[in-house]
């Protein structure tokens, strides 16, 4: 791990990047940082799951003309996963900083992006957590994972088998409500969950919660760590003021979105997005349910996986 020279107070504000073959996109990251107008009260702390790509060494190369930010590089030794990848980089930030900001690589973030978000959690105490507008790069529109419910049976049988629902009935919250779709996404507002590609916490809102879950490897880390902030009696914002530009799906080739993952990765990638969902039922909501509704929760996992599987291979 290297750091720059260390300043004589704490950052308010630690923003944890985690990298794994982001090499154009982390540039383009990098670049819209040192923009920013919080730079002089930041950390950048890019953690690396061992790349392969060159990223990791050409953001340290780059950094040097640009000595007013404080960058903190971190080796993960190994290709670990996103919540320990995440976890590690947090461990090599300032523990006295106030607050702190999980952040993708394959982002851009407006110049007024940090210094709104940080002014708005200062000026607003009872807000615990939150998430900005998540603007998809492909669609230039609100990326719906950032303002989203938690999936319980309904939510998700809704989403996934009664897609045409939200369509037919946009407004009802009983159809709407894994997205939170029947809210006005211009809105601030309170929200269940966000995506991990943008979230800002108190410390020691994340100290209580114990921060990512390393149960899960790729996916779903997201939601369950909205679901244990929200279980330990604290508030998860969705604040539309402030944006960012996502570019997702880019590593693993999931989602409509230029990619050059391999066949290979499109179907281990999705074999990883429904094993989250079995990781998050098992350990935060199947207990809630009878038996019979158990079983069709399970079943239903394992349709929608035999259809993504299907999809990465043949479509």
């Amino acid at each position: 791990m290297t750091k720059s020279p260390t300043k004589s107070s704490s950052p308010i504000l630690s923003v944890i990047i985690l990298n794994y073959n982001a090499n154009k996109y982390l540039s383009q990251l990098y670049d819209s940082i040192v923009r920013s107008k919080l730079k002089d009260r930041i950390e950048v702390i890019l953690a690396d799951n061992s790349s392969t790509d060159g990223s990791f060494q050409n953001i340290q190369n780059a950094k040097h003309s640009h000595p007013k930010i404080n960058f903190i590089f971190h080796d993960n030794k190994g290709n670990i996963g996103f919540s320990a990848g995440n976890n590690r980089g947090l461990k090599a930030s300032d523990p006295n900083s106030k607050y702190v900001l999980f952040l993708n690589p394959d982002t851009t973030v407006k110049p007024n992006t940090f210094q709104g978000m940080v002014d708005y959690f200062e000026t607003h105490p009872h807000i615990d957590s939150a998430t900005c507008d998540v603007i998809l790069a492909l669609t230039g529109k609100t990326q719906p994972e950032c303002h989203r419910g938690f999936p319980t049976p309904w939510n998700a049988f809704c989403h996934f088998f009664l897609p045409f629902s939200t369509k037919i009935f946009p407004r009802p919250k009983i159809f709407n409500g894994y997205f939170l779709g029947h809210l006005d996404y211009s809105k601030i507002q309170p929200i269940d969950s966000c995506v991990g590609a943008f979230l800002m916490l108190k410390r020691s809102v994340g100290d209580k919660c114990k921060w990512w879950s390393e149960k899960y490897f790729m996916y779903g880390e997201d939601i369950d760590f909205s679901y244990q902030i929200k279980k330990n009696g604290f508030t998860m914002f969705f604040i539309p003021d402030y944006q960012i530009t996502h570019y997702q799906g880019i590593s693993s080739g999931i989602k409509k979105a230029k990619s050059a993952a391999t066949r290979e990765t499109k179907v281990r990638s999705a074999k990883a997005t429904t094993n989250a969902m079995r990781i998050f039922y098992r350990e935060n909501l199947i207990q809630n349910y009878p038996p019979l509704l158990q079983f069709i929760v399970w079943r239903g996992i394992d349709l929608l996986e035999f259809y993504r599987i299907f999809k990465a291979k043949y479509l």
